[in-house]
């Protein structure tokens, strides 16, 4: 007997954000995948978490921040747009942006371990030690007397708790009293920058103090401090820049300042991340970790969230061929999905989401080939103009370059891509001046790539954005827009015709440089037998590069870039040859080393052993 999973009404895969998904129980227990990320903060190995928006950076945070989600206390900090106002503000007479910024950094970081020490200091260090108030140890109650003198006792928002610290720092007003200190004597012919400096430096002894006193290395895991959705408070501007290093630069000397007392996870969009470009920044690489999703990671999320919505063991061939259907257009329905979506939870659960709302909406049971069909029309415009949102900032012109791949095929050459350009580049120069810079064909291409809009064609495979994959250089030519995109830009076409016409043109690149290279031994001085050693070689290499031509005209399978491979790298073998025979300088010999480089660049620069016959799968 098959048993009933449950009609597809009760299937639910979860909200589109961590925060949303935390209030309704599904980041609790199973639901929450612990991918590497999160195990890699979880042992204090990394500290910065880089991905795009939506890859579960959030969820990371939250779950950290939840009770077992991280073994020792957590801070969450989220700054909003009064408190991110405040630090971009924030500005000291003698230090530049970035200290400055990572001053108010220090300062916030410093007085939420200081209110975390006294309280912890009876939590966790036990009642009966520490039953009066005054057995506390005295950095503790130093720290006690410095929240109370400075405001800082009370719960207060993050707006409120930078507003007071930046202008104490400003001006040199911040009480040290409870730790002996004159705050005047603090700053006495100092800038506003080192006497900021230094009044945070006693207030960090002091915390050093407490957490030492307290053994808190060594008794309990560290204190951890998790700052997220810094997207919320960025602007593509010289402070919002200041405000992201500047907290960089504090996580980091907290750290070390606190030692093995504190940890920093921030946790920061890669498009924010990537834009970052100062002094110390060769730093930080040790501490990144970039959130990267396969599909099987995708199946895994998709799958826990499917068990938690029915409140069943549901297994995968349940879920994939039984509430979804097996296939969709003859392909298996996990691979057509997460093809059609970026890599990423929030595209996979709103793709989900869609298929099984379709399917509710027409009262089905089971969602059908037809209802996923339909969520892919449907997911597709909602991605084409998330992704227009996602790069407002950065790149606000982004959903102008749409237009120039509307109902087309999805396959574009680069020739192609800059016509296209070309026709739009007044217009696009007049709506946007001040990106100008940027919108060049190259720097749109680039645009276009690093959003994950477009893909470009390397030997066999198209390669989009993520990992450690390298933006497209000039010899590469074919772009491919990425499956999730197509459908709302009518672009659905295979593009046949575009690659059959590369194939070609490719072919007509090695052709006529045989024909160049049998011009020039035409003038060449070289002996008789070498001379004509070389042309048959040469000539044998034209016959075989025009055979492919026919072939790739008939739209039957060829292997031009392979084949162009092989001339260049005949070119090479027949320079190598005569530099041997003596004639390393001769114009013959450094014209094949040309032509053999520029065919094996304009193939996309792949390396063999030589070239084979035609495959015939």
């Amino acid at each position: 007997m098959v048993r009933d999973v449950g009609p597809v009404s009760q299937l639910f895969f979860g909200r589109d954000d961590a925060e949303n998904d935390l209030r309704d129980g599904l980041l609790r227990g199973a639901v929450f995948r612990p991918n590497l990320a999160y195990e890699e903060v979880l042992s204090g190995r990394k500290s910065l978490i880089i991905g795009r928006k939506g890859a579960g950076k959030s969820a990371i945070c939250r779950r950290l921040a939840s009770p077992g989600g991280h073994p020792g206390a957590t801070v969450l900090i989220t700054p909003d747009d009064a408190a991110g106002d405040e630090i971009r503000r924030f500005e000291l007479q003698g230090v530049g942006a970035d200290t400055a910024k990572s001053l108010i950094w220090r300062y916030v970081f410093a007085v939420h371990a200081a209110r975390h020490l006294t309280a912890h200091a009876r939590t966790a260090h036990g009642r009966r030690r520490f039953r009066r108030l005054r057995r506390l140890p005295p950095p503790v109650r130093a720290l006690r007397a410095f929240l109370r003198a400075n405001g800082e006792s009370d719960d207060a928002r993050l707006y409120d708790r930078v507003h007071r610290g930046a202008n104490r720092l400003q001006s040199a007003t911040l009480s040290l009293k409870a730790f002996g200190v004159v705050e005047a004597a603090v700053g006495v012919g100092a800038s506003e920058g080192a006497g900021a400096s230094r009044q945070l430096d006693v207030l960090e002894d002091w915390v050093a103090a407490a957490f030492a006193a307290l053994d808190c290395a060594d008794r309990h895991p560290p204190l951890l401090f998790l700052v997220d959705q810094l997207e919320q408070v960025w602007t593509v501007d010289a402070d919002s820049h200041a405000l992201v290093a500047g907290l960089l630069l504090a996580a980091k000397h907290v750290t070390g300042r606190y030692g093995n007392a504190v940890r920093t996870a921030l946790f920061l969009r890669a498009d924010i991340y990537d834009t970052l470009d100062f002094g110390d920044g060769d730093k930080y690489h040790s501490d990144e970790i970039r959130i990267n999703w396969t599909h099987d990671g995708l199946k895994d999320v998709a799958l826990a969230r499917a068990r938690a919505s029915l409140g069943a063991e549901l297994t995968e061939e349940e879920l994939w061929e039984r509430l979804f259907p097996p296939s969709v257009l003859g392909e298996p329905t996990p691979e057509y999905l997460f093809r059609r979506a970026l890599p990423r939870p929030r595209d996979a659960i709103q793709f989900l989401n869609a298929c099984r709302s379709v399917a509710h909406e027409r009262g089905g049971h089971v969602i059908t080939e037809d209802d996923v069909l339909a969520a892919t029309e449907r997911f597709s415009r909602w991605k084409l103009q998330d992704l227009a949102r996602e790069y407002l900032v950065n790149h606000p012109f982004l959903r102008s370059l749409f237009t120039m791949f509307e109902n087309t095929g999805y396959v574009v050459t680069r020739q192609t891509l800059e016509s296209r350009f070309e026709v739009r580049k007044r217009a696009l120069h007049r709506e946007f001046p001040d990106y100008t810079g940027a919108l060049t064909a190259q720097g749109v291409i680039d645009v276009l790539y690093g959003t994950g809009f477009l893909g470009v064609r390397r030997g066999d495979a198209v390669v989009y954005t993520g990992g450690i994959q390298v933006p497209p250089g000039p010899g590469e030519d074919e772009f491919h827009v990425h499956p999730c995109f197509r459908p709302a830009l009518n672009s659905l076409l295979s593009g046949r015709r575009v690659t059959v016409d590369r194939d070609v043109q490719l072919l007509d690149e090695a052709t006529e440089a045989c024909a160049r290279m049998l011009r020039q031994l035409g003038r060449s001085n070289l002996p008789r037998p070498v001379l004509d050693r070389t042309r048959t070689r040469i000539e044998t290499l034209m016959r075989q590069a025009d055979e492919e031509r026919r072939v790739a005209e008939d739209g039957s399978l060829a292997e031009a870039g392979r084949h162009v491979r092989f001339v260049g790298r005949s070119f090479r073998r027949l320079a190598g040859d005569l530099r041997d025979r003596g004639f390393p300088d001769d114009p013959v010999t450094r014209r094949l080393r040309d032509e053999a480089a520029a065919l094996i660049r304009a193939a996309g620069g792949a390396t063999g052993s030589g070239y084979g016959s035609r495959s015939s799968g």
